[in-house]
């Protein structure tokens, strides 16, 4: 994550790369996301900033966004967003079908949201090898991933989400005894 003036996490503030520094602090989890996918969008250019600046100028909050090409000459185009917003993004959307073109939309609240977080993560190989490991060793299924330089979010279904915290804890051998005591505090965007 390049901060101020182009410097990372790490440049700004150098005891975070010392010996000390754990490269794991720890794994969060939040249950409160809804997936929203646009199907066969046009693959023009700015259609994205269309549809983000539709969706700001109505308040909405995006955390993860994925967009998937396809040889048709359309996307899909994921994200997420509170649940507590997802009543609104439905007329945001119904205005915005003409202007963004999209053929259908899908929503999805059965999502959950686990993420493994520690500035040590961008100088460690492997990291997110073992994190992805932990979740298919479980066999839970992995419906989008953000990463950034101090963390790695995977979307999984909501079911398998007590699952995948107790999976990565494990993997990172870190107390998984209570799913309910790594829960991030506020919406953890």
């Amino acid at each position: 994550m390049n901060m101020a003036g182009g410097k990372s996490m790490g440049d700004l503030f150098p005891d975070l790369n010392g010996p000390e520094a754990p490269i794991i602090s720890g794994v969060a989890h939040d249950r409160s996301e809804t997936q929203v996918t646009l199907r066969s969008v046009p693959d023009k250019t700015g259609v994205a900033a269309k549809l983000f600046t539709i969706l700001a100028e109505g308040g909405i909050n995006i955390d993860m966004i994925v967009q998937a090409g396809a040889s048709t000459g359309t996307v899909d185009i994921s994200f997420t967003l509170p649940s507590a917003q997802a009543d609104q993004v439905h007329p945001l959307l119904d205005q915005a079908r003409d202007v963004i073109e999209f053929k259908s939309v899908d929503l999805n609240s059965d999502v959950g949201k686990v993420t493994l977080v520690g500035v040590g993560m961008k100088t460690h190989s492997g990291i997110t090898a073992t994190f992805f490991r932990a979740l298919s060793d479980k066999h839970i299924n992995v419906l989008m991933i953000s990463t950034s330089e101090i963390r790695i979010s995977a979307l999984v279904p909501l079911e398998d989400l007590d699952d995948a915290v107790k999976a990565v804890h494990t993997a990172f051998e870190l107390d998984a005894d209570q799913v309910e005591a790594v829960v991030y505090g506020g919406t953890g965007r």
